[in-house]
């Protein structure tokens, strides 16, 4: 199952969408961490297994410039999923794109850590040209039954 939450958050939304995340964890059984300075994070989930990606610097990807990319995994429940426990792979594809195209990068995952939790998979990404474009994660569980295999997309748009 593959659900699709576009958060874009002003001031005057903060404190309302802050509300109904507390309430997720009572119906998804998620945490998702939003920070309070973000301005934008787009969140995915699939069998189970929630990601929240963050784009370096202030979610505002620049063409030619190197961003860091980083996806907090959380299981339901609330527990995070740290790179150690998942056999990840990240793909970046330029938009349009047909399912048999091959990514335009594979970047390899590090382990960051960002707001209070370490372990988070990251990747640093230099998008080629402005665009849209859409990080693939794949993932499944290092240790049998932990998790089920899990594919996140999030849509990127990059500026000149």
């Amino acid at each position: 199952m593959l659900r699709r939450i576009n958060l874009k958050l002003t001031r005057r939304l903060r404190l309302p969408l802050l509300a109904l995340l507390t309430i997720l964890p009572l119906t998804w059984g998620l945490e998702l961490a939003l920070p309070l300075d973000s301005s934008a994070h787009e969140v995915e989930l699939s069998n189970q297994v929630g990601g929240t990606l963050h784009l370096e610097p202030n979610d505002n990807p620049k063409a030619g410039t190197a961003s860091l990319a980083w996806i907090a995994l959380t299981r339901r429940g609330g527990q995070p999923i740290p790179l150690a426990d998942c056999n990840c792979k990240l793909s970046v594809y330029a938009q349009p794109y047909d399912s048999g195209d091959t990514p335009i990068q594979q970047p390899t995952l590090s382990a960051t850590t960002a707001e209070s939790r370490s372990g988070i998979p990251s990747a640093s990404i230099t998008f080629p040209r402005a665009g849209s474009y859409e990080l693939v994660l794949q993932g499944s569980s290092v240790t049998s039954g932990s998790f089920a295999p899990f594919e996140l997309r999030f849509t990127v748009t990059v500026a000149q």
